[in-house]
């Protein structure tokens, strides 16, 4: 059963918000959280915050290139996150930003950001994979609401909200029983409702989502999924590069892979396509992936 429109309009309308950080001084932002049912702050929420912080201090005409994070420590989601920037570089092209985020008096994430002034010139890139039309396909919030009694209570409460990002599986998986397949997987995304003319807004909102689902791939070959007693994982760092023009309105295919899982570290990259598609976004993260045995 579909969410009532207007619950999904105002989640997402309250994701814009929380991406919309507040000015406390030059090169100072505020920015307040948003509980998606991880112990933690959701990675991806101070990704897309710190990219809207970096992105407030550069020059008309530049956008974001590409970024690169490391997540420091777990973020307190009962307090406020302050954005610190540093105007590293500004030149007639490029523009080079650092921005750490802080709670508590010590950094929870420092990013390093590049801005480029659009230029011209020879291109090329891959060709898409072959994906069923996401129209085909059921949004990944709603199959996992109906089978929310099997899941833990904190993973529960948060399927109860509406979401602002619909994601839609190509080859789902048992959100507690996942049978072992390869690192691979490809699933379509998008913005739930249509969004303001506002380049800057759709990228960080495609940070925000890239975060989603990216290491769970790296637990295909293994059958191991988030909700598993004992199953620990957390992102280490997040890198993501920008090509092409888009709309996250529109819906993109995020096709990603793990080649490499060792030494508790799991080693994820993902390309991101337009439905007409463009190679519009390259993204890649290596995660802290634990297994505890039962006490």
């Amino acid at each position: 059963m579909n969410l009532p429109a207007q619950d999904t309009a105002r989640a997402l309308q309250g994701l814009v918000e929380l991406l919309r950080l507040e000015p406390l001084e030059h090169n100072l932002f505020r920015g307040q959280n948003r509980d998606v049912g991880s112990p933690a702050v959701f990675g991806g929420q101070v990704l897309g915050q710190a990219l809207m912080a970096a992105a407030r201090t550069v020059a008309a005409g530049q956008s974001v290139h590409s970024l690169h994070g490391y997540f420091l420590r777990a973020g307190d989601k009962t307090m406020p996150i302050v954005y610190d920037v540093d105007r590293i570089r500004d030149g007639a092209s490029f523009a080079t930003r650092r921005v750490v985020a802080i709670q508590h008096g010590q950094a929870i994430f420092h990013m390093s950001a590049s801005f480029h002034k659009r230029e011209g010139g020879p291109t090329h890139q891959g060709v898409m994979p072959q994906a069923p039309p996401p129209e085909s396909l059921v949004d990944e919030h709603l199959r996992e609401r109906a089978m929310a009694e099997r899941l833990p209570e904190r993973r529960r409460a948060f399927l109860q909200d509406a979401q602002p990002v619909e994601m839609r599986a190509v080859d789902p998986l048992d959100p507690l029983t996942p049978e072992p397949r390869p690192a691979q997987s490809l699933h379509w995304l998008r913005a739930a409702h249509p969004l303001p003319d506002d380049p800057l807004l759709h990228q960080a909102l495609l940070a925000y989502a890239s975060d989603w689902s990216l290491m769970r791939v790296a637990m295909l070959p293994h059958g191991l999924s988030f909700n598993q007693p004992g199953v620990q994982g957390v992102s280490l760092d997040h890198a993501m590069w920008f090509h092409r023009d888009f709309r996250f309105d529109d819906w993109l295919l995020y096709q990603s892979d793990s080649p490499s899982l060792a030494g508790a570290r799991g080693f994820c990259r993902g390309s991101l396509w337009s439905r007409d598609g463009s190679l519009v976004a390259s993204v890649a993260q290596e995660g802290l992936i634990r297994v505890r045995a039962p006490a």
